[in-house]
């Protein structure tokens, strides 16, 4: 079976200038945990999770480091530090949206989308066509209940 079989094809998005506020509400209101970040033409340009906006609204841990003769060396990631600081202080979609986003083509098998889910340990995926647009999504669910219908 192909992706196009089970995925959802009424796919409720969001565009970079949106606000956190409204993905919020939106994830509230139809019980959703993620959004795909579309533009005007529908290219996927992000997706924004429920996971992005706790980052947004919690408390940015700051790098450990050393001073050493006037230099620093830091014990942890800076450059973490510094996206978990953009995210924190974003207001719109663009400056708290995940950008690197897994997608998976409409002709694909469901079980190429188990193993992409699996392997990169994420929940959904925005579906394209073969101009890379969106035009729908599918999530672990989405094949899980595919995979196991017939038991």
């Amino acid at each position: 079976m192909l992706i196009r079989d089970i995925m959802t094809k009424e796919v409720i998005t969001v565009a970079e200038e949106d606000t956190v506020e409204k993905c919020a509400k939106l994830l509230n209101n139809y019980d959703l945990s993620g959004l795909p970040v579309v533009d005007n033409e529908g290219y996927v340009t992000g997706i924004i999770t429920e996971g992005d906006l706790l980052k947004h609204n919690a408390e940015v841990e700051v790098p450990a480091f050393l001073e050493i003769l006037g230099g620093i060396i830091y014990l942890s990631d800076p450059n973490k530090y510094l996206r978990d600081v953009r995210k924190s202080m974003g207001r719109y979609v663009k400056t708290v949206m995940t950008e690197d986003v897994e997608t998976i083509a409409v002709h694909e098998k469901v079980e190429v989308a188990a193993k992409t889910l699996t392997k990169k340990k994420i929940k959904r995926l925005p579906v394209i066509d073969e101009e890379a647009k969106l035009v729908g999504i599918v999530s672990r669910k989405d094949v899980m209940n595919h995979l196991f219908a017939s038991e």
